[in-house]
């Protein structure tokens, strides 16, 4: 098990960095105008492959948690990127679906208790516009049916992400992971049969390789880091995570495909790491121990006699001290004639 903080959060990050490079592999590798195909293939043979490693099936109550889990964060999921991907410019797509660690910082507040700060809304209200500032363009034009389909996919993902966190499965990690990939991949392919008809007779050995590299890396191993992630550490500072995503896109367009960067490009970029680092940045010990008041300490101090003989009903009067053990001393008029005589009351 990895108990190294950094290093969970550094394992995590590579998933949404595995993810950056789909767009260079499907525009490359694969063949034009099927992207439900290429995720069908993406989840479905990599789910199974998992499953017959593990040779674990669900057992009672997570017949339906892997397959409601897998429908939210690849089958739903990846048919609404598609719509949205088809009917916006890539990058107001990628804006969009930027807003998922703001809806997954206000559901984990209200689902798994965890603290909702203005730090963590800001950085969310940074990574938007990091996103925005390295992917959107000023001709981008807007569709109704296609923001919905992007905000929808933040959404759906957004749910899965924290019920993923909530639901803690018994089974292995790679068995749960092969679960839900064999679940949203069935349900890609009667929508793929649907929208894209049946398969290509013919594959080219660099339509092969794509698919290989998208089923094995970009399923079987990101989603197994991923979920990993969300058994360690907190869903808001896993999604934060996401937003790699682009930033890898648009670097490997750049470095591979000879696209232009421009400097607010670049600026965008530093502002998106920039809300990656604060969302990750934990609060310093000093900080949580100031939160914590101490115990109040008291300590029982000399009780005089309001005349000869004479003692006031209550039992002691306290006096605070900053620190040392608490003393309590229950004085009676025995008691505390006795401790008159040999001077021994404090």
């Amino acid at each position: 098990m990895l108990r190294n903080h950094r290093g969970v959060i550094l394992l995590t990050a590579l998933t949404p960095a595995i993810w950056g490079t789909t767009y260079l592999v499907t525009t490359e590798l694969l063949p034009p105008g099927r992207p439900l195909l290429a995720a069908v293939i993406r989840a479905l043979p990599a789910g199974l492959l998992l499953v017959a490693i593990t040779r674990r099936l669900p057992q009672g109550i997570w017949w339906w948690r892997a397959l409601m889990l897998g429908a939210l964060n690849i089958g739903v999921f990846f048919a609404l990127l598609f719509v949205g991907a088809y009917r916006l410019p890539g990058g107001v797509a990628a804006t969009v679906g930027a807003v998922q660690p703001l809806l997954v910082a206000l559901l984990s507040a209200g689902l798994l208790g965890e603290r909702l700060t203005v730090r963590t809304l800001l950085a969310a209200a940074a990574g938007v516009a990091g996103v925005s500032l390295l992917v959107l363009r000023a001709d981008a034009r807007l569709d109704a049916l296609g923001v919905a389909a992007a905000l929808g996919g933040a959404a759906v993902m957004a749910v899965g992400v924290v019920l993923s966190k909530r639901w803690q499965s018994p089974a292995p990690l790679l068995a749960t992971t092969g679960w839900q990939l064999v679940a949203g991949g069935l349900l890609l392919v009667p929508v793929a049969l649907v929208v894209e008809g049946a398969p290509p007779a013919g594959l080219s050995g660099a339509n092969v390789a794509g698919y290989a590299y998208l089923s094995l890396v970009g399923a079987a191993l990101a989603y197994a880091l991923w979920f990993r992630g969300l058994r360690v550490l907190p869903a808001t500072k896993v999604t934060f995570l996401g937003l790699l995503s682009p930033v890898v896109a648009t670097m490997l367009g750049w470095v591979v495909l000879g696209q232009e960067l421009t400097v607010a490009q670049g600026f965008g970029a530093v502002i998106v790491l920039g809300a990656l680092v604060v969302a990750q940045v934990q609060p310093s010990r000093r900080r949580e121990a100031a939160r914590v008041r101490p115990p109040r300490r008291w300590s029982a101090a000399r009780v005089r006699p309001s005349g000869e003989g004479q003692w006031p009903r209550r039992r002691c009067t306290y006096r605070r001290l900053p620190s040392g053990p608490v003393h309590s001393i229950r004085t009676t008029p025995a008691t505390a004639a006795s401790a008159t005589r040999d001077g021994s009351a404090q």
